[in-house]
């Protein structure tokens, strides 16, 4: 499995000087290709190379491999919208391969700069490169972050073999209110996360200085924080289904911010939902501890009694109680689905695009 790693840099003060003149230079150099590409109306990297590339080396003093890496980097970005003319940060990321970098063990890097070669060390060698048989893939991200070096590298992971198929599966009902439930009555809240997605939105709508000024100093603390909720809740779910040697049973909702239709108050709260990122660190969790994933139908799972399976919109009077009106079951309404999903993925239903509750 391939992962991407945050490698934590240690350059000198000599260093970490060259590196930062590197990357303004590669920036200014992908501005210049980018101008071309966009009068010429052209994303074809070779042809944007024919006329461009003698004028980067000349310059910007790059090597030729950091001005076809610069062509690259334009072109990839004039691909993905033709109708603006792409402009780059001064200290934004830039890429670099085999040609350009190499590894001095697992501890040190062999860096390319505009003053030559120079190695660095990495003082944060991550969680995945010191796993036994991981080994480096591909390019590798240089990134500049808070007076920081890091690179983000893809590591190939090997995953251990997957056993006999689980005779039981824990369902993961997902959420805004609840960003997951599984079906031994867990609940994980996403009220933290709600909180401080609506402080920043209070903050931007102000849009005096000192607010500009606080969202600034607050700048990536959002996601940082979703992010690092999701893992919680993703090692959880992993680990419980590995401790009972169980598969997770997920709802497909890819598509479900078209299919929902939300009162406007829940449209924010609708359109952040950080689902996809869940299920994306629950699937690659899952697959280095043997665990399987099956992705399964979410129709009605929130409307289904799973005791006696009587299926009615009436079933759920609000958002979090359920109540069968068939034999008078009652509960909460996600461990409900979660139960409902669990069977789902036991009987391998099939995964279809049809639209649930999302809250």
């Amino acid at each position: 499995m391939l992962v991407t790693e945050m490698l934590k840099l240690a350059p000198s003060a000599e260093q970490a000087a060259s590196l930062l003149a590197t990357m303004r230079a590669c920036n200014a150099a992908a501005d210049r290709a980018a101008e071309v590409a966009f009068a010429h109306r052209s994303a074809n990297k070779m042809a944007v190379q024919k006329l461009v590339y003698a004028d980067l080396r000349a310059s910007f003093g790059l090597s030729a491999q950091m001005a076809i890496r610069s062509i690259a980097k334009a072109c990839e970005a004039y691909k993905r919208d033709k109708k603006i003319k792409p402009t780059f940060r001064e200290l934004g990321a830039i890429a670099y391969d085999q040609r350009i970098l190499t590894w001095k063990g697992r501890d040190a890097v062999s860096i390319l700069t505009l003053s030559g070669r120079t190695i660095v060390p990495v003082v944060y060698q991550g969680r995945w490169l010191a796993t036994s048989g991981a080994t480096m893939r591909g390019q590798a991200d240089l990134i500049y972050r808070d007076g920081a070096f890091y690179l983000a590298a893809v590591i190939d992971v090997p995953e251990p073999p997957q056993g006999p198929e689980p005779d039981e599966w824990l369902g993961v009902d997902l959420g805004i209110v609840n960003l997951a439930t599984d079906s031994t009555g867990e609940a994980h809240s996403g009220k933290g996360v709600r909180a401080v997605r609506r402080r920043n939105a209070r903050l931007q709508a102000k849009g005096t200085k000192s607010a500009k000024r606080l969202l600034k100093k607050r700048r990536r603390a959002e996601s940082r924080f979703t992010r690092n909720v999701n893992h919680v809740i993703s090692k959880k779910l992993v680990g419980k289904a590995e401790d009972t040697r169980s598969g997770i049973a997920l709802e497909d909702l890819e598509g479900i911010r078209d299919r929902v239709t939300v009162r406007k108050a829940q449209r924010a709260d609708l359109h952040s939902w950080g689902f996809h990122q869940l299920r994306a660190f629950v699937t690659y969790k899952a697959a280095l501890a043997g665990v399987p994933v099956r992705l399964v139908d979410p129709r009605d799972t929130s409307r289904t009694c799973h005791r006696c399976g009587h299926c009615d919109k009436r079933n759920r009077p609000t958002r979090d109680d359920f109540s069968c009106l068939g034999c008078g079951f009652a509960g909460p309404a996600d461990h409900n689905a979660a139960i409902n999903i669990a069977r789902r993925g036991a009987d391998g239903r099939a995964v279809s695009h049809a639209a649930d509750d999302a809250a």
